[in-house]
């Protein structure tokens, strides 16, 4: 019988090796099997915490929603203007640790998977409302009745220049495309103060 409290690390180290999986085999080439052996379980322990593949895959999701929120909440707590705060959820979704070659194969999975799957579409639907809505609570004070059709806007640009960022064959680094949705913010802030 596993010790008490050994249920959350074992859980936490199935979702590391389910991130570091899909990096080196895709979302669709790894196993059950693949994730318990890299994270040092055996494929029923595995079972037995998350019950099937995909529901450790939403699991891994919501852990990396998880810590993006967390990336974004650390920023904000910095900042203290609005347009600062702003710049906080952009900095946040183009942070280095969004950046790493397992992170960004797992949200580019997770993507692909919300087109069949329910949970990851449920998911991704969360992820986007609170993205927005954190964007439009920021963006009020300085744009008023502005501040929603910006914050769809800004949001739409997080995700297409992320993407750009994610893949190396568009060689953008996400430095580049930062000063990009800066460069956009800047712009639609300055013809809304007009």
């Amino acid at each position: 019988m596993p010790k008490l409290g050994m249920q959350p690390i074992r859980r936490r180290e199935l979702i590391v090796a389910a991130v570091e999986a899909i990096h080196e085999r895709g979302l669709n080439g790894v196993t059950m099997g693949d994730i318990a052996k890299r994270a040092g379980v055996s494929p029923a322990l595995a079972h037995h915490y998350f019950g099937s593949k995909d529901e450790l895959l939403s699991a891994t999701m919501r852990h990396l929603l998880t810590e993006f929120a967390l990336t974004a909440r650390r920023r904000l707590a910095a900042a203290g203007d609005p347009r600062s705060r702003v710049d906080a959820i952009l900095e946040a979704s183009f942070a280095p640790e969004q950046f790493s070659p397992a992170v960004t194969s797992a949200w580019l999975a997770f993507y692909m998977q919300s087109i069949h799957d329910r949970a990851a579409t449920r998911l991704l639907a969360i992820y986007l409302k609170r993205l927005e809505a954190n964007l439009r609570h920021e963006l009020r004070p300085l744009v008023g009745d502005g501040a929603a059709p910006l914050a769809r806007g800004i949001a739409a640009m997080i995700d297409g220049l992320w993407l750009h960022a994610a893949l190396p064959t568009l060689h953008r680094s996400p430095d580049e495309a930062l000063g990009i949705l800066r460069d956009y913010v800047d712009g639609r802030l300055a013809v809304a103060r007009r």
